[in-house]
């Protein structure tokens, strides 16, 4: 029998219609990969005693010609998914202990589309960073490497686990969140498909909350069109979410029609950076000319306000985080620590409970929005912020996708950035925008580094367009051909 984690999700939904295997094979062989790759980091929490129930489920309904949209098909679920029952840790020792009695909307959606869930993802500490380094439960480890090199590289953040999932074949897809690149960062670094779709398209109700206005949902996927099926699975209108946006569910794999012929795809000045690597220019030069090639028609634009977005962004988000973090302490759930009274119980349990980024993002924030420098940092943020969403507006006037690339470099090793805090968030100059202006983005796998690690470009569409960002995400991956694959040296 095939190798059953090679396949894609459309390949595996065919093979079980087919009868060529069943979801309980297809699940027990992703349990096995993902137990082989331990080493990797990638789970807090597995599930494989769900997963077989579900899977169990799943075919009987098979059975009996009850089949839902991604029936059987074995998905890993970021650690910011409350899960009912399951443990749900945000990679904080602040939430330890905490086992949600709801399940998030994403993750419900998913279910109710037949997916077996095989455990829980790390990630960096609540969702905070782009190297998945800050977990409280460990690194997460990339499964790529360098040619001729052992030396562990990061797998990108904060979605690194769900990366690093897909990436070494542990899981068929798994599911992420972008609050300023971080499902698009770590696909390009592991080599995978990572899609963030409009704010609002999916619901944020029972996600553990990092930026409020930023926060989206999204999936991570080894291609296009399993992309464009998990994400249809995962959409949709929630009433308990004030920010999820009424609209119907297109049928998102239908887009992927291979014809871009006449589609106008912008290419911004200011993505052209000082200093950046040769082989990413390169090969944003190469996806130019593939987009030509296919019969699109190029079109240089200029987003002027793209130098600020970057300072905007680490002055919003951390600002919403420490709004939203408040609730931890030590009272209603989760750690608590002692102390001589309530203050000093709430100054124990939050010190011992979040890791050092966290705490930095939060004095950031708490100091971004605090009387006498609200209007200074704060206000300005969000007025350079709307800045920022009116370029792209004024883009989209001539334009129906703009492309770049995902990542200013590939992968890179532990430490390397850890003690830069601003070189490690400039790991989102390419990614921050779009998140600022709440637009749909995808980072597909185009090519190799000198090095043999995988490089990612990005299409960002329209508000609520996803289906153009497949389209022409789709003729990138066919033109890219990228086939290649870690080693699986984590096998032993």
């Amino acid at each position: 029998m095939t190798d059953l984690t090679k396949l894609t999700i459309s390949a595996a939904l065919d093979g079980m219609a087919a009868g060529d295997f069943s979801a309980r094979e297809l699940t027990a062989a992703h349990i096995t990969a993902m137990e082989a790759a331990n080493v990797l980091n990638a789970f807090i929490t597995k599930t494989p005693e769900i997963a077989v129930e579900a899977a169990t489920a799943s075919d009987s309904r098979r059975a009996k010609g009850e089949t839902r949209k991604i029936d059987g098909i074995p998905l890993a679920i970021k650690d910011l998914f409350c899960t009912k029952d399951v443990l749900t840790t945000a990679a904080s020792h602040i939430l330890d202990g905490f086992v949600p009695k709801y399940e998030s909307t994403v993750s419900s959606n998913l279910w109710a589309s037949g997916a077996v869930m095989l455990g829980k993802t790390n990630l960096d500490e609540f969702a905070m960073g782009s190297s998945n380094e800050t977990s409280y439960y460990g690194e997460v480890i990339n499964p790529w490497r360098r040619e001729g090199s052992d030396s562990p590289l990061v797998p990108g953040g904060s979605s690194g686990g769900s990366a690093s999932a897909v990436a070494s074949f542990s899981a068929m897809a798994a599911i992420g969140t972008d609050t300023g690149g971080s499902i698009r960062q770590p696909a390009s670094f592991t080599g995978i498909v990572g899609m963030k779709p409009t704010y609002g398209r999916c619901s944020r109700w029972g996600v553990v909350a990092f930026a409020s206005s930023l926060d989206q949902a999204g999936p991570m996927t080894r291609t296009v069109r399993d992309a464009a099926i998990m994400l249809e699975a995962m959409a949709g209108f929630d009433p308990k979410d004030s920010t999820s946006v009424d609209m119907p569910v297109p049928d998102f794999e239908a887009a992927l029609s291979g014809d871009i012929r006449g589609l106008k795809v912008g290419i911004p000045a200011e993505y052209r950076l000082d200093g950046m690597s040769p082989e990413v220019q390169a090969l944003w030069d190469q996806g130019i000319d593939w987009m030509k090639a296919a019969g699109a028609e190029i079109i240089d634009i200029s987003l002027p306000h793209t130098k600020y977005a970057l300072p905007a962004y680490y002055i919003i988000a951390p600002a919403e985080a420490s709004s939203n973090l408040a609730r931890y302490d030590g009272v209603r759930f989760g750690l608590r620590v002692e102390g001589d009274d309530l203050d000093d119980m709430y100054a124990r349990t939050r010190a011992e409970g979040f890791g050092a980024e966290v705490q930095r993002r939060l004095l950031i924030g708490t100091y971004a929005l605090s009387a006498g420098y609200y209007d200074a940092y704060y206000l300005k943020a969000q007025k350079v912020r709307s800045r920022i969403a009116d370029d792209f507006k004024q883009a989209y006037q001539k334009v129906d996708v703009i492309l770049t690339p995902t990542a200013p470099s590939p992968a890179f090793g532990f430490g390397e950035k850890g003690d830069d805090p601003l070189a490690m968030y400039l790991n989102d100059v390419f990614t921050g925008p779009a998140s600022l202006a709440g637009l749909p983005g995808i980072s597909v796998p185009a090519g190799l580094s000198s090095d043999g690690l995988p490089l990612g470009l990005q299409l960002l569409g329209k508000p609520f367009d996803e289906e153009t960002v497949f389209r022409a995400a789709g003729v990138l991956e066919n033109a890219a051909a990228f086939t290649a694959t870690p080693n699986d040296w984590w096998r032993g």
